[in-house]
């Protein structure tokens, strides 16, 4: 099975983790140890269904949307949904920190 590069910027820290094709970005990133959730988020989602909008990451390459979400994000510039992105090329996401749900830490 092709397996795929994924860089994730972290902070100040940068890490390429490979997972193989297809496999839904959010998925692998937990599965490596990133959390794409807030505090309160990481135990209250939707398990991956696209549906309370909080794992949002920053993408730098251009991935299809997927779904109404994932297609407005893609549009106006706001975080993607993790969990809408299966990875099929190399990408390079920035985990984003959040302070309650799925909000933004404000600039």
């Amino acid at each position: 099975m092709e397996r795929v590069p994924v860089t994730v910027v972290d902070g100040d820290s940068e890490t390429t983790i490979r997972v193989p094709s297809g496999t839904v970005l959010r998925d692998a990133l937990c599965e490596h140890g990133f959390s794409v959730y807030g505090s309160i988020s990481r135990v209250a989602n939707c398990g991956g269904r696209g549906l309370c909008g909080t794992c949002g990451v920053r993408i730098e390459e251009s991935v299809p949307a997927a779904g109404y979400h994932d297609a407005a994000a893609k549009r106006f510039g706001y975080p993607r949904l993790s969990c809408r992105i299966a990875v099929t090329e190399p990408l390079t996401v920035e985990l984003i920190e959040k302070v309650l749900w799925g909000q933004l830490r404000p600039d």
